[in-house]
């Protein structure tokens, strides 16, 4: 039963993903994106799992248990003693307004699954329809750290495409050697502490976390 509509059951777990990124992506509260996010990783956690269920990939269960610690509750708490800290609840200022993002996804969904639709056939796995939603989600996720102008955004977009990546590992080649998995974990956690003290220093310089002030340093 499981063979028959675990495949069913990922393919909706990665439209979910997908209807996540554009969430992110039209989401203005700074709360509300890391709750987002947050929910992005549980998802992702299902979905790994689901994965493992159908293809007996045992390896899979330390990676969802790493993504469910690091994605879903220590990150997430990380980003909100953050913007406590810096008092950030608000984020109105998008360098493109919203309805046109949305166009812009839109644009950026066809191409991806244009882009996916050869190399998914290709693959050999039972989740390889999925790569184009993964590869979507990556751009909207590009998308939105390129169109926001305050620090805390950008981050959390970085760490949803990361998210959209390790999705497309375990979609196509039913993910990484556990060594690299927790390598890029590590990374991906002394990245976001290291990004934090970075933007306790952008609001101590220009008590704002607006990005664009740092084009003052470059003229300096």
């Amino acid at each position: 039963m499981l063979a028959h509509y675990g495949p069913q059951l990922v393919n909706l777990l990665a439209a979910v993903l997908l209807l996540l990124a554009f969430a992110m992506l039209s989401q203005r509260r700074i709360l509300s994106l890391i709750n987002l996010f947050a929910f992005q990783g549980f998802i992702l956690f299902m979905a790994t799992v689901v994965v493992a269920m159908i293809t007996g990939q045992t390896h899979l269960y330390w990676s969802a248990a790493v993504t469910l610690l690091l994605k879903v509750f220590l990150l997430p708490w990380i980003l909100h003693r953050l913007i406590r800290r810096l008092n950030v609840k608000w984020d109105v200022e998008t360098l493109v307004n919203i309805p046109t993002l949305m166009i812009f996804g839109l644009v950026l969904v066809i191409l991806a699954f244009n882009l996916a639709a050869p190399i998914s056939l290709l693959a050999g796995t039972v989740t390889r329809s999925t790569l184009g939603i993964a590869l979507a989600s990556l751009l909207l996720s590009f998308l939105m750290m390129i169109t926001r102008s305050k620090a805390v955004p950008q981050v959390v977009a970085f760490l949803a495409m990361e998210n959209s990546l390790f999705f497309a590992a375990t979609a196509t080649v039913y993910g990484m050697p556990m060594v690299v998995e927790l390598g890029i974990a590590l990374d991906v956690l002394v990245a976001s502490l290291i990004l934090g003290v970075f933007l306790f220093q952008i609001r101590s310089r220009f008590d704002s976390v607006d990005t664009r002030h740092l084009e003052r340093l470059r003229e300096q």
